[in-house]
């Protein structure tokens, strides 16, 4: 029986497509992936990311606890509300998750995990703090006496209707930088998202988001479903876990090197094999230049060897195919390479695994 956030009502009412997605029952779209797609790149979507996980800890010894937990540096995080993307490694140098840190103060953090993660990530966290016998508490927001809610909100006009159906929060959200997150009234604040646009996604109490879903509605913003969704973010060069990573995949070989501090004498889960092991292979992105769809697991054949496709769709921006991709070293970008599909080889255009944002197409 697949979870429901609390907005699948919503979603049925409006006539969405249902499917199971990591065992909860999602939205792909309203009736057009396409349009959705297009809404967010020009005008202003909304995605339901209520069964995505925050989780707060706080304690004394919590700074100390993501400094060993996570690859990247929570140091970096010194002003109030400022986030940091990182990867939460095993022993191994694999990714058990990806996520995002929000810092409110030294013994407070907000993380935001995957949905179909949040168990086990939850048991990783709690093993790991009985491992060091640290003073803190990790408390998740999805369940339990004080659930939260999230929609974010995405695309060119997306602040504009935010702050139309939400005035009280323009003051203090529009100089807001990107990647920070601010408590106003009951409504956490983020200008972080997942589709190469500007917007917000917002948390608030469980009780309260479907009365904001139906206003952000009535304003004119799209509702968008995981189809679009996942065209948007392959476009931003975004990754996808289980996809582009997971816990056999070193971030080093999956795109994130810039998410692992490998420079201080910080010690981490993860870091002695990643120092081990080094990167093996690189995460490139690919546009198909001959007729046919990238999809993930399609064989990639390089002059320095094969490679494979972790992410592929067709572009709505672009009007091509296209993928992420692990690729050996060596291979550069504007190398041409061949993709196997249904044993025939077709010709794709090794390029930068940006291929879209800000409503223009990069490549």
């Amino acid at each position: 029986m697949s979870e429901k956030t609390i907005l699948n009502n919503a979603h049925r009412q409006a006539g969405a497509r249902m499917v199971d997605f990591g065992g909860w029952d999602m939205p792909v779209n309203y009736g057009s992936q396409i349009e959705e797609h297009h809404a967010v790149r020009t005008d202003c979507g909304m995605f339901d990311v209520s069964h995505m996980c925050a989780v707060d800890v706080v304690g004394p010894d919590a700074k100390e606890f993501l400094r060993r937990l996570v690859a990247n540096n929570v140091d970096k995080l010194k002003v109030p509300g400022k986030a940091l993307y990182s990867a939460m490694l095993n022993d191994a140098g694999g990714v058990v998750d990806d996520l995002i840190i929000y810092y409110l103060n030294d013994t407070t953090y907000r993380l935001v995990i995957n949905a179909s993660t949040a168990t086990k990530d939850l048991a990783w966290m709690a093993a790991r703090q009985q491992d060091w016998g640290l003073n803190l508490t990790i408390t998740e927001r999805r369940d339990g006496n004080d659930p939260l809610g999230m929609i974010a909100v995405q695309g060119p006009k997306a602040k504009t209707k935010v702050w139309e159906v939400l005035p009280q929060t323009r003051a203090t959200t529009e100089n807001l930088p990107p990647f920070f997150g601010v408590q106003i009234g009951d409504y956490f604040i983020a200008t972080t998202g997942y589709t190469g646009e500007e917007g917000f996604e917002i948390a608030l109490p469980a009780a309260e988001t479907e009365k904001l879903w139906h206003a952000l509605l009535a304003a004119g913003v799209t509702p968008c479903g995981l189809g679009a969704r996942d065209t948007l973010r392959l476009e931003a060069g975004m990754n996808l876990y289980g996809n582009d990573m997971d816990e056999t995949v070193s971030p080093l070989d999956a795109g994130l090197a810039w998410t692992v501090d490998l420079k201080t004498e910080r010690e981490f889960v993860g870091k002695a094999a990643l120092l081990a092991n080094g990167q093996k292979s690189q995460f490139l992105g690919l546009v198909l230049q001959d007729k046919g769809v990238l999809r993930g697991h399609q064989k990639v054949i390089t002059a320095q060897g094969d490679g494979e496709i972790t992410s592929g769709t067709f572009s709505p921006t672009l009007q091509q195919s296209i993928a992420l991709a692990r690729l050996p070293l060596g291979v550069a970008i504007g190398d041409q390479v061949e993709v196997e599909i249904r044993d025939k080889r077709l010709k794709a255009k090794v390029v930068k695994p940006t291929f879209a944002r800000n409503g223009k197409a990069l490549v």
